[in-house]
C-alpha cells in the first residue's frame, strides 16, 4: 500500500522539530568540552563559534527513523529492504569520526580510512550500486567487486565535496537540504506515479535528511550561533550519497523505461540518470571550486593543498554581496541543477515546468546580483541575530567586540576576511 505524501511530511517535520530542539544543548555542550575553535586566517567568521552541530542532526536522524518504522505505511520500508539500516550504521561511524575531528582534530589519512570504512560498513550490509546508465544500453550490469569499488568511491566524494561546500554559514545544509528535497520528489514520483516500490526507501531518507537541513538552519543562518563541523558535514554527504545508491541499489532499470512509455528521444531515459545527475548538482560547485583552487594555487607557485581566500564564497563578498546573499546565490544555482532536472523528467508539461524553474531562478539571481541590495523579505527571513564571544563572556556582547565590530564595517567589505 502507498503511503500519502503526508506521511513524509510527518517525517520531514519530527526530523526537523527534533534537529531543532537538540541543537541548543548540543552547543551548550561544544561550549563546556571546549569545542570552540580559534578563528583562523581564512574563515569569513570573525568570532569563535561552537562545532558539534553534527550531533543534533544524528538525533533527528534517529528520530525520524524511529517514528517511521512504526507507522503503518512506512513499517514495511524497514522489513523489506537494509537500506535504513546500513544507512544509520554508516552514520553512526561518521558522525563519530566527525566528533573526534572536531574536537581534537583527525589526520587527514586516519580520517580518509574511516570515511571508507563508513562506506565499506553501508556496503556490507547490501547498499551497493548494481548498474550504471550508460547512453544507448539498457544499463550496464556491475560485478561485485566493481560496485563496491564505485559505491565507496561516490560515498567518499560526497563526503568530502560537502565537507568542502561548508564555508560560510548555512551553506552546506542549505545546499543539501535543496538537493534532498529535489531527491523526495522524483522517488516520491517513481513510487506513487509509477509503482516502483523499489524506491520506497529513498523516498523517506530523502525526506529525513531534508527534515535534518531544515531543523539545522534556524540556528546555522548567518550569523551562525553554532557550526555543524565534520560531524556534520560528513554526515550530510554519506546520507545525499547513499539516497543515490539506494536508487541504483535498488531500482530496476528496466522498470523505469518501461514507466517512460510513450516518451521517445533522450528524454526516456532522463529518470534513469537522475539518480547519478542529482548528487552531482550538489557536488559541481565545489568540486568545480576545488579545481580551480589547485589551478590558482599551483599558478602562483604554491602547495595545491595551502589554504588561501580565493574560494567561491571569498569571491562572492569581494564583489560586495553580503554573507547572506553570497549563500543565496549558492542557494539559487543549486536549485536550478536539482529542480531543473527533477522538472525536465517528468513526463508531459515539460517545456512548462523547466522554464518556469529557470525563470525563478533567473529572477532570483538577477535581484541576488545587485552588491547593493538587500531586500527586507531577506532581512525578515534570516534576521540578524546578536552574538558576541561565546567562552568568555557566555555569550554576551562587550566593548571590545563592539568597538571591533566598528571598526570592521569602517574598513569595508574585505574586513569580513580576518
Amino acid at each position: 500500500m502507498r503511503p500519502p505524501v503526508r506521511d513524509y511530511l510527518l517525517m520531514l517535520f519530527v526530523t526537523a522539530a527534533v534537529t531543532h530542539l537538540l541543537t541548543g544543548p548540543v552547543r551548550k555542550f561544544a561550549i563546556t568540552i571546549g569545542v570552540v575553535p580559534e578563528v583562523r586566517a581564512r574563515d569569513v567568521h570573525r568570532e569563535p563559534t561552537p562545532r558539534l552541530g553534527g550531533m543534533a542532526m544524528f538525533g533527528g536522524l534517529l528520530a525520524g527513523l524511529l517514528v517511521a518504522s512504526h507507522l503503518p505505511h512506512l513499517e514495511e520500508i524497514f522489513t523489506q529492504s537494509s537500506t535504513p539500516r546500513a544507512l544509520l550504521s554508516g552514520a553512526a561511524l561518521i558522525c563519530l569520526l566527525g566528533v573526534l575531528d572536531d574536537k581534537w582534530g583527525v589526520d587527514a589519512l586516519v580520517k580518509l580510512g574511516g570515511q571508507v570504512l563508513a562506506a565499506g560498513v553501508m556496503v556490507f550490509q547490501g547498499l551497493t550500486i548494481l548498474w550504471l546508465p550508460v547512453p544507448g544500453t539498457d544499463g550496464i550490469y556491475l560485478s561485485d567487486w566493481q560496485g563496491t569499488l564505485l559505491t565507496v568511491g561516490l560515498i567518499v566524494v560526497s563526503i568530502n565535496a560537502v565537507n568542502f561546500v561548508d564555508g560560510l554559514d548555512g551553506l552546506a545544509a542549505g545546499t543539501v537540504g535543496i538537493a534532498a528535497s529535489a531527491f523526495f520528489l522524483y522517488a516520491y514520483r517513481l513510487w506513487y506515479g509509477y509503482g516502483i516500490e523499489a524506491a520506497a526507501s529513498t523516498t523517506l531518507l530523502s525526506a529525513i535528511l531534508a527534515g535534518m537541513c531544515l531543523g539545522f538552519l534556524v540556528h546555522n543562518s548567518h550569523p551562525a550561533r553554532i557550526f555543524m563541523g565534520d560531524s556534520g558535514s560528513m554526515l550530510l554527504g554519506l546520507l545525499i550519497a547513499g539516497c543515490a545508491v539506494s536508487v541504483t541499489g535498488e531500482v530496476d532499470p528496466s522498470l523505469l523505461k518501461q514507466s517512460m512509455d510513450g516518451t521517445s528521444g533522450s528524454a526516456a531515459m532522463v529518470p534513469v540518470y537522475i539518480p547519478l545527475l542529482l548528487p552531482l548538482s550538489v557536488i559541481a560547485l565545489p568540486v568545480a571550486d576545488l579545481v580551480l583552487a589547485v589551478i590558482r594555487r599551483t599558478w602562483n607557485g604554491m602547495s595545491p593543498f595551502a589554504a588561501d581566500k580565493g574560494h567561491l564564497h571569498h569571491r562572492l563578498l569581494r564583489l560586495g554581496h553580503s554573507h547572506r546573499r553570497a549563500v543565496l546565490l549558492m542557494y539559487f544555482w543549486s536549485a536550478l541543477f536539482s529542480f531543473g532536472i527533477v522538472a525536465y523528467s517528468a513526463r508531459g508539461a515539460k517545456s512548462w515546468m523547466l522554464f518556469g524553474v529557470a525563470f525563478v531562478c533567473a529572477v532570483g539571481l538577477i535581484l541576488l546580483l545587485q552588491p547593493r541590495y538587500e531586500s527586507g523579505l531577506t532581512r525578515r527571513l534570516l534576521p540578524r541575530r546578536p552574538r558576541g564571544r561565546v567562552v568568555a563572556t557566555g555569550g554576551k556582547r562587550t566593548e571590545a567586540d563592539e568597538e571591533r565590530r566598528v571598526a570592521a564595517r569602517a574598513l569595508g567589505p574585505d574586513s569580513s576576511e580576518r
